[in-house]
């Protein structure tokens, strides 16, 4: 038995010279020392031998063992570094270059718009606030006054909150516009008020190229002494001019908006063919950018205001259609659709 395990010394270390990774490694191990390994045989067997060559050949076994296992150790620590080392070479790095450049980050199509529209009237002397967006009926509807059976009401126009009050009321809704913000300030601020109220807006209907259930706002509101239709004039002129370019024209048009008296939608010469009239246009030369005018005697009257003392003008424009326009962009959905590829471009 004795030369029995010699034996397997020999072989043992021999065919481990031959080794050369960690999985045949693996196998030596099983073969010699596993639970049926060669040596764990020859260990089996000494409870059938005498005493004295039982601590003799076991004492034998147990060396060599402890050899086996000191060979198989230094092996594996030496099979690993030859590996890292193998791999270092081949994934080498020169730490001396220099990194990748990084792409800078860049304001959003809608943020920049919203931005230069907000800094002209800034500069006219307007001031920015914001207000909540999700807002009371009274503030969204009837304080401008739109009443109980207006178009506006109805659910497919407007997203409202679950939230019921003593009465049984549904009195909280995703604001549909930011004219709310125009009853709080007055309901807080004495004439004279300037204000611009920048901000999202909500409406429940189907989106297309033309229509989103999220869109960007930004009205103004102007109150004071002696306030005349001409000064919405000279107002709205001067921010078309600025953000369309000194050679725009513009053109008022009466029109319908419950909380101003009279309301005018305002047009600039079409961009595409300079008013000729083309595609973009509908061939009439002009497009529509926004909708204003004087705050109605009832509205004044709900914060508190004398008609009779003070007027003011209001006006209302969405931010991604003054985009839409400037860039010749033909679907509202590009703005929010995270497409890199359209956001770059801007």
């Amino acid at each position: 038995m004795i030369d029995r395990l010699k034996v397997i010394k020999v072989e043992a270390i021999a065919e481990l010279g031959g080794i050369s990774d960690l999985t045949e490694l693996e196998r030596w191990r099983i073969h010699y020392m596993g639970k049926k390994g060669q040596l764990t045989q020859v260990l089996r067997q000494l409870g059938d031998l005498p005493p004295e060559d039982r601590r003799i050949i076991g004492a034998l076994a147990n060396e060599i063992k402890r050899q086996l296992e000191d060979e198989l150790a230094g092996f594996k620590s030496r099979i690993a570094r030859t590996t890292v080392e193998s791999k270092l070479e081949k994934e080498w790095i020169d730490v001396t270059l220099p990194g990748y450049p990084v792409s800078p980050g860049r304001l959003h199509p809608t943020t920049q718009a919203l931005r230069e529209v907000c800094s002209i009237f800034t500069s006219m002397g307007f001031q920015w606030v914001e207000g909540p967006e999700v807002e009371w009926e009274y503030y969204n509807f009837e304080a401008l006054n739109i009443f109980k059976g207006h178009p506006a009401y109805d659910m497919w126009d407007t997203l409202w909150v679950d939230f019921y009050n003593e009465k049984g009321e549904m009195p909280m809704l995703l604001r549909t516009h930011t004219s709310p913000v125009q009853i709080r300030i007055m309901e807080k601020t004495r004439p004279p008020v300037r204000v611009i109220m920048p901000g999202k807006v909500y409406r429940y209907e189907a989106t297309d190229a033309t229509h989103e259930s999220m869109f960007y706002q930004v009205e103004g509101l102007a109150v004071d002494k002696d306030i005349t239709f001409a000064d919405l004039k000279g107002t709205l002129y001067e921010f078309a001019r600025r953000l369309f370019g000194e050679e725009r024209r513009v053109r008022f048009r009466c029109d319908y908006f419950p909380f101003v008296e009279p309301g005018v939608e305002v047009s600039i010469d079409c961009l595409a063919c300079g008013g000729v009239g083309c595609r973009l246009c509908s061939n009439t030369g002009w497009i529509e950018i926004l909708g204003a005018g004087m705050v109605h005697p009832d509205v004044l009257r709900r914060v508190d205001y004398d008609p009779e003392v003070y007027s003011g003008f209001a006006f209302g424009m969405g931010v991604e259609r003054i985009s839409m326009l400037r860039y010749g962009i033909d679907d509202i959905r590009l703005f929010y659709s995270n497409d890199l590829r359209f956001l770059n471009q801007f």
